[in-house]
């Protein structure tokens, strides 16, 4: 039977030699992976399954990022109940504030924990990111979370697949946030839903694994099951240099089978926003027109890589941030943190007016570092812009990419990039 990448990983995990869309399958898990949201409810629920240990303590990451460094006493509980499981269990992957800390789904490739061919569960949507290194991840629940952790494996419902073809090459300001915001407000919201997105075509080549792991980690804001692409030079030279594990390669039958195809020519694309309240509303910054905003947010696992740190300090290189705007940067990891420092671009955000948060989800979830007040506006490069996502219900986000973000701090509205 011929299959796509994803359907081929969940077969080999499943030890099938095939496997069909819709079909309900047992895979076998390569990683685990919680946040200090979700992992104190899987933690509570784990003793229900009937198991003293975790199934494998090397293959549970827990990583505490969204209410770090801890904003109130809840945050701080949810936190110790992580660190007195990780404790109890030998934990191999606990990573909490300190020299391995950051943000969850830029960490664990950067620590090298996810490679090509893994089967990645994580209680939290964006799990989905470590598909730009072709494994197969995606959100659960905590309770499915408790149960992985438990057995090592759990249930899929093996997805159909669309196809997404990149051909040509992104022009100058253009990135990986750009591409997934277009493919978003092309088919919307649940245009994936419960699908696969599967990326293919020789434009892929000319984005970079930081623009990779962008599309990737938005691909569940089409309503994806998962988003992956295929593995090439750079995907195996990122491997290589994070001391990720060999590979395990799976290329798409050239016949597989997909319900739509979706082509996309990087050279037509121009820097995009996302006005609220949707990921799908999805418009040219040059047809954004006169929005003053009060805050520009820059990181999140979308886009808190250093690829990112150095787009918007070219941005704002000799330049302020506009009178009236909390321009707040947030590096996704220490070591990223201290790259950034190493090479000057902190104190070309601190010069330019903007505050240099430690690592955290924090404002992009309206947990802290960043909340918004009533009527006030927000660029951010984050990946939801619901009503009431970073603060109040009558504040506003808008999505877009580093380059953008940058622009908008600088002028003070929606602005487009340009160079010094």
């Amino acid at each position: 039977m011929n299959m796509t990448m994803t359907q081929k990983i969940l077969a080999a995990h499943a030890e099938k030699d095939a496997v069909r869309p819709g079909e309900l399958v047992m895979a076998r898990l390569d990683l685990v992976l919680g946040n200090d949201i979700t992992a104190p409810v899987a933690i509570r629920e784990f003793p229900k399954f009937g198991r003293a240990n975790v199934f494998d303590r090397r293959k549970i990451a827990l990583v505490p990022d969204h209410f770090t460094p801890n904003k109130d006493i809840k945050a701080a509980a949810q936190c110790a109940a992580m660190r007195a499981f990780a404790q109890e269990q030998g934990i191999a992957n606990y990573f909490e504030v300190g020299h391995d800390c950051g943000i969850e789904h830029a960490l664990l490739p950067e620590k090298g924990l996810v490679t090509a061919g893994d089967l990645v569960i994580g209680a939290d949507s964006h799990t989905c990111t470590y598909g730009a290194l072709s494994a197969f991840s995606t959100g659960v629940g905590s309770t499915d979370m408790a149960a992985g952790m438990s057995a090592g494996e759990t249930w899929f419902r093996v997805p159909s697949a669309i196809k997404v073809v990149l051909n040509g090459a992104p022009r100058k300001w253009v990135s990986g946030k750009d591409v997934i915001l277009h493919l978003i407000g092309m088919i919307g919201v649940d245009g994936a839903r419960y699908q696969s997105l599967e990326f293919a075509g020789g434009g892929i080549a000319n984005l970079s694994m930081d623009d990779r792991f962008t599309i990737a980690n938005m691909a569940i804001e089409a309503g994806a099951k998962n988003g992956i692409f295929p593995v090439d030079e750079q995907t195996l030279a990122y491997l290589r240099g994070h001391n990720a594990k060999p590979p395990r390669i799976f290329e798409a039958d050239p016949a597989a089978e997909y319900e739509r195809t979706i082509k996309i020519d990087l050279d037509g694309l121009e820097p995009v926003v996302a006005f609220p309240h949707l990921p799908s509303n999805v418009r040219p910054v040059r047809d954004a027109g006169e929005i003053a905003i009060d805050q520009v947010v820059i990181g999140s696992c979308t886009n808190g890589r250093i690829s990112d740190m150095r787009v918007a300090a070219e941005v704002m290189r000799g330049r302020k941030v506009a009178g009236g705007v909390r321009a707040i940067v947030i590096p996704a990891t220490q070591r990223i943190w201290l790259q950034a420092m190493e090479e000057g671009l902190l104190r070309t955000f601190v010069e330019a007016g903007c505050v240099v948060s430690p690592p955290t989800c924090g404002p992009c979830l309206g947990g802290h570092m960043g909340i918004l007040a009533k009527g006030e506006r927000c660029v951010a490069t984050t990946n939801r812009n619901f009503v009431g996502r970073m603060g109040h219900i009558e504040s506003e986000v808008y999505l877009a990419s580093p380059a953008v973000a940058a622009a908008s701090a600088v002028a003070g509205r929606i602005a487009a990039p340009t160079s010094n």
